[in-house]
């Protein structure tokens, strides 16, 4: 869910917590450019997008972001699980920044790093990957 004020929007972020563990935090946007009308941020650089379908049934096994990226869903609505068995559902027009990677020098432990997702509903997943 996206909080709003004049000046900033307040976005979901996974991240890697010094643990080592995936963990949800709010993540600020300072809205600084633009109008009072047409508040904006400023223009943040990006390594390119990807669009993906995803069928109904569709469920992943614990895994990492590879590169940080923003997720946006378009269609249907997607389910987030993390190891504490915390969950959040993101629908269309939703979305996080993914940046659950895994610790430098770690090697990736099934039982201890990552996030799960899995469609919800009987309807296709369709989502928008931004890479930061």
């Amino acid at each position: 869910m996206i909080a709003s004020t004049d000046t900033a929007l307040t976005l979901p972020e996974l991240y890697t917590d010094v643990d080592g563990v995936a963990r949800f935090r709010d993540r600020p946007v300072a809205l600084t450019e633009g109008t009072p009308m047409t508040r904006l941020s400023a223009l943040a650089p990006s390594g390119g997008w990807q669009m993906r379908r995803s069928p109904p049934g569709f469920a992943s096994d614990f895994h990492c972001t590879t590169t940080p990226q923003w997720l946006l869903v378009l269609q249907g609505r997607m389910e987030i699980g993390l190891r504490d068995d915390s969950v959040r559902v993101f629908g269309p027009g939703e979305g996080f920044y993914s940046n659950d990677t895994l610790p430098a020098g770690a090697t990736f432990d099934a039982a201890r790093h990552g996030h799960r997702s899995r469609l919800l509903g009987d309807e296709p997943l369709v989502t928008l990957f931004v890479r930061a």
